[in-house]
């Protein structure tokens, strides 16, 4: 007799009504916590705010990057929207620069975002990353190749390492709340040492 097993193709089952009202309670209390308390949160709290059970989390969210990337999926598409918008603008190296900064933004809005994301960039197989940490390496990659394809930065630069360096400063914004002005003044920065000669 032939077990039958679930295939790549086989689409997801569609949620029960309860088990979605428990997921979007989890979202929303995650959100929360995560605005508030660093995405360090206690799972624990997340899940009794909610109305549901640890185990309830963890069926839905099975670590903490999986929550994570759950909840800052609708930034990340945001991002990838403000993404294909700069992909027209007439100045390309702004343009990089201005979603970079958009990156910054986002990620210092939920104190430890940044360092999640620099800590799973090697791990391709993070649903941190996956969900978030590469569509953002995509997406800026074309922003990248159309700046150094005008001329404006260095031909060596990769978008890894950009990325990098762009968690790196939303690290240092949220480790220095007293100076709004750190960001540009760290972005304006690394952008001397992209400068093609």
């Amino acid at each position: 007799m032939a077990i039958e097993t679930a295939t790549a193709q086989t689409p997801p089952r569609p949620m029960r009504a309860d088990a979605r009202r428990n997921y979007e309670r989890l979202l929303a209390e995650a959100r929360t916590a995560f605005t508030q308390h660093g995405t360090d949160a206690s799972l624990e709290d997340i899940a009794r705010r909610a109305g549901v059970g640890i185990g309830t989390l963890y069926r839905h969210f099975p670590n903490r990057t999986a929550l994570m990337g759950a909840v800052f999926q609708g930034e990340i598409c945001a991002l990838l929207e403000r993404s294909r918008e700069l992909a027209q603008a007439p100045r390309p190296c702004q343009a990089l620069i201005d979603w970079l900064r958009a990156i910054v933004d986002h990620a210092s809005t939920y104190r430890g975002l940044s360092q999640a994301l620099m800590a799973c960039s090697g791990d391709e197989t993070s649903e941190l990353s996956r969900g978030c940490g590469l569509p953002l390496r995509e997406a800026g990659s074309e922003l990248l190749a159309r700046a150094q394809q005008s001329g404006a930065v260095r031909s060596d630069v990769v978008i890894a390492d950009l990325m990098q360096l762009t968690n790196a400063i939303a690290l240092a914004v949220e480790q220095s709340p007293d100076d709004p002005e750190l960001a540009d003044r760290l972005l304006a920065l690394a952008f001397t040492g992209l400068k093609a000669r």
